[in-house]
């Protein structure tokens, strides 16, 4: 079954809600943007997704590895855009464990391998329609 999302105008200005996965989230602007600031932007959910996506490819081929990876921490944030057009995600990952630097250099690795980073490097095509 494809992944999908439905996602809804509150009656919040500016705020959404998110059901996804049977799971339900809240999406908004801040509030000097005439948000409401009840939930992460946009922008900020996905480099929660990207993040939370890198946390569990690592833990998983740890696991999997029985390699001795404790804790993953991984901090996001948009860099300068340095060519029009670019988005620069900055990304820093933290690995807590008795690994040793070849078992660290092979988690960095697949770290760009998640399945979101896959997508965000990938091309993306996105056909958009009015329904009804």
């Amino acid at each position: 079954m494809p992944n999908s999302a439905l996602v809804k105008s509150s009656g919040i200005p500016y705020a959404t809600d998110i059901t996804v996965g049977g799971h339900h989230l809240l999406a908004d602007e801040p509030t000097d943007a005439g948000g409401a600031d009840v939930g992460p932007t946009p922008r900020d959910l996905l480099l929660a997704a990207l993040g939370s996506c890198t946390a569990i490819t690592l833990r998983m081929y740890a696991q999997r590895k029985q390699w001795p990876l404790q804790d993953v921490a991984v901090t996001l944030s948009y860099g300068d855009e340095s060519e029009p057009g670019t988005t620069r995600i900055k990304r820093d990952i933290s690995l807590t464990g008795a690994l040793d630097q070849e078992q660290r250099e092979r988690l960095l690795q697949i770290a760009n391998m998640c399945p979101l980073h896959k997508i965000l490097t990938g091309k993306i095509e996105i056909p958009t329609k009015l329904a009804g």
